[in-house]
């Protein structure tokens, strides 16, 4: 449905993505993540044909971005990080707006309007003003927009931005919901729910793709296999000191609070600390309170990939 080729961006001799190279296959719900300042905005918007690149090339259901643009559209919806609605238009009006824009026959127009706001949950505000709707509620009016004209591909940018955990649960069920009938290109900083969601994962840092895998195969070519955490008092010891002793710690935080530390251990993919931790704690005399392991996660292979020159 996607396909990139060498594509690159610079403004003013600052390059903010080189030489990019991925595909998107039809049915594939995509994340892709990245730092701030990244490339990933810049990205979506070459996609969306807001702007073109510097060189390279990308094409959408094999129409090209640029030389095919209104072609390569029609299969496109796409939803910006902060949506550009019209605050003084009532929820129904503004979608039949956008859908005649997008040539939407008139005959056909009443029917979609429906559905999309059947299914993004919209009739029960279908006739306030934008102005008036809550930032959630403006999320799903942006979301019914990118669908109104039955593409098959959308691209949403960062869509929970803003919202609380009860919004950004319901969001997250409806793109679960349209993965069954789209393929969805989704970036996002809530990696819980790019694990949940997603069959593929890109990782774009400084402009370059780092990655490109699905979650499970990610996770096993970090170098941490998760973590553990201790908490303990450790008399005259320093803890962290001893605890980074042990073979397979790579890293250990420490935070402490009436008279308990905390310890974080960061451990080599493959192994298991906490028989070695145990011994320890128990040789030297340590009072134990609290001593479990945690798997890795999607967030450690973001940390391990997005900081691996910091140490």
């Amino acid at each position: 449905m996607i396909k990139v080729e060498h594509l690159t961006k610079k403004y003013a001799g600052q390059t903010a993505i080189r030489d990019l190279n991925f595909e998107v296959g039809k049915g594939e719900i995509m994340g892709f993540l990245g730092p701030n300042g990244a490339g990933k905005t810049t990205t979506m918007r070459i996609l969306s044909s807001f702007m073109p690149p510097t060189s390279g090339r990308a094409t959408i259901a094999g129409f090209d971005i640029f030389e095919q643009s209104l072609q390569a559209r029609a299969h496109l919806g796409y939803m910006p990080e902060n949506v550009p609605l019209y605050s003084d238009m009532r929820v129904t009006e503004y979608l039949n707006y956008r859908a005649a824009l997008k040539g939407i026959r008139h005959r056909r127009m009443a029917e979609r309007v429906g559905d999309v706001k059947e299914l993004c949950g919209l009739k029960e505000v279908e006739n306030k003003l934008i102005g008036a709707l809550s930032k959630g509620y403006r999320q799903r009016v942006g979301l019914a927009d990118a669908l109104v004209h039955e593409p098959d591909l959308l691209i949403l940018d960062e869509p929970t931005i803003g919202l609380d955990p009860n919004q950004i649960r319901q969001v997250r069920e409806l793109i679960k919901n349209l993965g069954k009938q789209h393929t969805i290109l989704l970036s996002t900083h809530i990696l819980p729910e790019v694990e949940m969601t997603c069959s593929r994962v890109i990782i774009i840092h400084k402009g370059r793709i780092e990655a490109c895998d699905t979650p499970e195969n990610l996770l096993g070519r970090i170098r941490t296999a998760g973590g553990v955490t201790l908490e303990a008092k450790t008399g005259s010891d320093d803890g962290a000191y001893e605890l980074k002793k042990i073979p397979g710690v790579r890293d250990v935080t420490v935070n402490e609070e009436d008279g308990w530390k905390r310890f974080s251990l960061r451990v080599e993919f493959g192994g298991d600390v906490r028989e070695e931790v145990f011994r320890l704690a128990r040789d030297r005399a340590w009072d134990v309170r609290e001593l479990t392991a945690h798997r890795a996660t999607l967030e450690d292979v973001f940390v391990e990939i997005t900081h691996s020159d910091v140490e």
